[in-house]
């Protein structure tokens, strides 16, 4: 089978396409996905996790048709079903012709979208719903700040805040994306490059952060005195991991703070099928590049500025 490799080190890493790999096969209760398409996230390549596998195959998103299960399999998916899945964090191995799954990173992909498309959803998806859901606790009436809103995970989460009842919604993005945020929901849009945009909003219930770094130092001055801050910037802040303390909790002490990384949710991924379905929840516009020019794909993610998910396509 074809499948993208990352090769050397995190110090310096190759993208490479291999055309000629072996197929895995399920087994206990696996399935087997034959991909259509992968999407990319460009940190990826400097995550711990590709190096460590023995393929070094990386990806977590795929959409693609069920093609195989494990002898155990025993739930609702049959042989030809058109799904999209979030393979769990420290597996991966999803950017191939044939990719590993387990039934809860499964759902039936969104019926009026491309396999393209659906590989673009499911971490941001499922990113914003952790955040939001288990993570910040939203409730109806909450003024929440979004920074990066204009990114894939932004764009998400602006638009599941602004669909619950009486919410206001505060997106940190540049300039250019101002009425795109607007249009998604937003009912104020801060510039990240203007000076002091911090000073510009007070008293906001929750923060979802995607950003991190100085933007994530930067809410502390944003959130209520017993507010919520959940950041998934990346890289972590030092206190992510390490059970240590953030640096701003001590002028903020009853602030709840948080930092994670996203699980699989098969249920939720249905749920955003269906809202896609329903033209409740918009699509990601994404860029494709074919197998062969991963190399290129994987450059194009990790650049800044762009405003399309890029996503690898394995069908000829």
């Amino acid at each position: 089978m074809k499948a993208v490799q990352i090769l050397g080190e995190v110090s310096s890493p190759e993208v490479f396409s291999n055309w000629s790999m072996e197929k895995p096969i399920p087994e206990g209760s696996q399935i087997l996905i034959h991909v259509h398409a992968a999407g990319i996230t460009g940190d990826e390549i400097i995550w711990p996790e590709p190096y460590a596998s023995p393929t070094r195959i990386p990806g977590h998103e795929i959409s693609g048709v069920i093609s195989e299960f494990g002898p155990d399999y025993n739930g609702p998916f049959t042989v030809g079903q058109e799904v999209f899945a979030f393979l769990d964090a420290e597996r991966g191995q999803g950017q191939a012709e044939y990719a590993i799954c387990l039934p809860n990173e499964v759902a039936l992909k969104p019926k009026s979208i491309s396999h393209a498309e659906a590989a673009s959803l499911p971490i941001p998806l499922l990113t914003a719903r952790e955040a939001l859901t288990d993570h910040a606790r939203i409730q109806s009436g909450m003024k929440v700040l979004i920074t990066g809103a204009s990114g894939a995970v932004g764009v998400m989460a602006v638009q599941l805040v602004a669909s619950m009842d009486g919410m206001h919604v505060v997106a940190l993005a540049s300039a250019k994306n101002y009425e795109m945020v607007k249009d998604l929901g937003a009912h104020e849009v801060l510039d990240y490059n203007s000076s002091g945009w911090e000073r510009e909003v007070q008293e906001v219930d929750v923060v979802f952060d995607t950003v991190g770094g100085d933007v994530l130092a930067k809410v502390w001055e944003c959130v209520k005195d017993d507010g919520v801050i959940v950041t998934v910037g990346d890289p972590a802040p030092t206190w992510a991991f390490g059970g240590g303390q953030a640096a701003e909790s001590v002028d903020h002490p009853k602030v709840r703070y948080e930092h994670f990384i996203v699980s699989p949710n098969a249920e939720w991924l249905e749920d955003g099928r269906e809202k896609i379905d329903a033209g409740s929840l918009r699509k990601l516009s994404v860029q494709t590049f074919p197998f062969g020019q991963a190399k290129e794909a994987w450059a194009h993610a990790r650049s800044r500025g762009r405003k399309d998910k890029v996503v690898i396509v394995f069908e000829d």
